[in-house]
């Protein structure tokens, strides 16, 4: 619990009662410096940044014990210096605890008054609940306790809101100086796969990205209501104006339709300025679309301007994560193509869902960049098939009319206040070394049986699906995935007990992977690995057997050209079915 509780108030965007930067403070460093440069050296205690802000981390679940126990918050001052001893602490450095520990007192206290079950069984007898914010806890937002409320969400003729507008800046300005560190140019077009938990979890934090890569500024009245935009001056930009290609999720189409249409009015206005195109990308696409459009036709300026696509109406997939469960896919460009076809409807002001894959396929040849980002440890890109089948299929659909490799970024604002902008390479990497190969993670996992099993196998699928559509996977995660839950004789014994099936779903995909070139597998795991498969399945056919039933599963311990007519066919089911 008081791990919980740290968790809460150790998120930092601004707020005076900050405990982390309190006891970075009263130690005689600044939690900004530590953040900023992980690498660095405190040289007065000769310690490292990353090693320092370990010790803060364990301080703050040490001082919520403390006040978990009771203490008033007038003593912290107190117990914080016989934690931390007199010789660590500057002088008078501990002012500002005492309303800390009030909001912790006041976290504590919301706590206990959950009611989760009573609210529950209020509603059924049809009597009012209370009503109450919703949002991620971990992001500072202690006012959503207690928990057993009506929740709603938002306002969204607020969004973004100023902070997040300043978050979205940076992103922006990060993502831009590090394509000119690699390409030595700006990137001319950034495909984002904008999505709802942008707007429900960050305030908007994308949707201001998007708008500052264009070139124009949100107009907030006095009531933080957003009432437009305004275009900032190419002199004030200081840079040129960033085209954008965005694949706005199902949920944020269908819940923010005024943030949609906000962003398309700043595509058109932007396009229509009177700029050199070096200084003005989103002119100079607009003006080589309408160029292949014929000059008589009355929508050409519109169809010329969509940048905001989704799949169908009343659709929720990208379509290409679907392809690659079902195995029904050969190359890059069929992923682009199935990518193409679900996602090829347009929207934007008086636009909802018009088909145009013509206008996506022009967008697309001309990105750069593709783009996501990550708000919480609560979630990662390995949360959901929904990640790699709409970031990894627009990618691959980029690369491919393209003509070449695009660059895959991954903005990281768990800290607001010192934003990064990294590789996708690197953020799969940390994902997979704090979570999905995490002992901790996994002996969580284990004491949820058959559904612990069962999350364990849907990840390891995720794992493939971006390796299948970016190749931003290394090959020593997959050894590694091999040896963790496939080789390793405790976790083994565990798939066995809770979910035989889970299992083998994990070794056929890391077979998978490897028959088609994403893994070049170490010879050693590669063996042992078909040996356990093989093993598997005959623990299947067995259990099959037990019950009186048929044994229908199959083993794909190689695939190869032969298969490719099978592909095909089941590519034209998945083409023709969009439910």
């Amino acid at each position: 619990r008081a791990q919980f509780i740290a968790s809460i108030v150790r998120y930092d965007a601004g707020q005076a009662d900050s405990l982390r930067k309190r006891l970075c403070t009263a130690q005689g460093f600044e939690l900004e410096t530590l953040l900023a440069e992980p690498g660095g050296v405190d040289k007065r205690l000769g310690q490292s940044h990353a090693s320092l802000l370990e010790k803060v981390e364990k301080q703050l679940v040490a001082v919520c014990e403390i006040l978990m126990e009771g203490t008033d918050p007038e003593a912290l001052p107190a117990c914080i210096r016989s934690l931390l001893g007199d010789a660590c602490l500057v002088p008078d450095a501990l002012g500002g605890l005492v309303s800390v520990g009030r909001r912790i007192l006041g976290i504590i206290e919301r706590m206990e008054a959950t009611d989760e079950t009573g609210s529950l069984l209020s509603a059924f007898t049809g009597n009012y609940v209370l009503p109450g914010p919703s949002g991620i806890i971990t992001r500072g937002r202690e006012d959503i306790l207690p928990t057993g409320r009506n929740f709603y969400a938002l306002d969204p003729r607020r969004l973004p809101t100023r902070a997040a507008w300043r978050v979205g800046q940076n992103l922006a300005r990060a993502l831009i100086a590090k394509h000119l560190e690699e390409e030595g140019r700006y990137p001319e077009n950034v495909a984002m796969f904008w999505m709802c938990n942008d707007m429900m979890w960050a305030d908007g934090e994308g949707m201001g990205q998007l708008l500052y890569l264009l070139g124009v500024v949100p107009r907030w009245l006095g009531n933080g209501m957003v009432e437009g935009f305004d275009v900032i001056p190419l002199e004030e930009l200081g840079r040129p104006r960033i085209d954008v290609t965005v694949r706005v999720s199902g949920l944020l189409r269908d819940s923010f339709p005024a943030a949609m249409h906000m962003l398309d009015a700043a595509v058109q206005a932007v396009a229509a300025l009177d700029e050199p195109l070096e200084s003005n990308f989103v002119r100079k696409h607009t003006q080589e679309r309408l160029a292949a459009i014929e000059a008589d036709d009355p929508d050409a300026w519109r169809s010329a301007t969509f940048r905001i696509f989704s799949s169908e109406p009343g659709t929720y997939q990208a379509g290409v994560n679907l392809a690659v469960y079902a195995s029904a896919w050969q190359t890059e460009a069929d992923l682009a193509d199935i990518f193409l076809h679900w996602n090829g409807y347009a929207y934007g002001k008086d636009a909802f869902g018009v088909k145009r894959p013509r206008a996506l396929e022009a967008s697309l040849s001309t990105v750069d960049v593709t783009y996501n980002k990550v708000v919480s440890d609560e979630h990662d890109l390995f949360n959901c098939c929904g990640y790699y089948g709409t970031h990894g299929g627009m990618t691959a659909a980029a690369s491919h009319f393209r003509g070449g490799q695009v660059k895959t970024y991954y903005g990281d604002t768990r800290e607001p206040e010192q934003v990064q902008v990294r590789d996708l390479t690197d953020e799969v990497r940390r994902v997979v070394r704090a979570r999905l190969l995490n002992p901790k993670w996994i002996e969580g996992m284990k004491r949820h049986g058959y559904k612990g099993a069962g999350d364990i196998s849907k990840r390891t699928g995720r794992v493939y699906g971006w390796e299948a559509t970016t190749q931003a996977v290394d090959d020593w995660i997959f050894d590694d995935i091999a040896k963790t839950f496939v080789l390793d004789p405790e976790t083994r014994a565990f798939f066995d007990e809770n979910n035989p099936w889970a299992l083998e779903e994990i070794a056929r995909r890391l077979l998978e992977a490897e028959a088609r070139h994403l893994w070049k597998a170490d010879p050693d795991v590669l063996a042992e690995l078909r040996e356990a498969y093989m093993d598997i399945e005959g623990t299947l056919e067995d259990r099959t057997e037990a019950f009186g039933g048929e044994f229908q599963g199959g083993s794909i311990d190689i695939v190869t050209s032969d298969d490719v007519a099978e592909w095909k066919r089941a590519l034209e089911v998945v083409r023709g079915n969009n439910q």
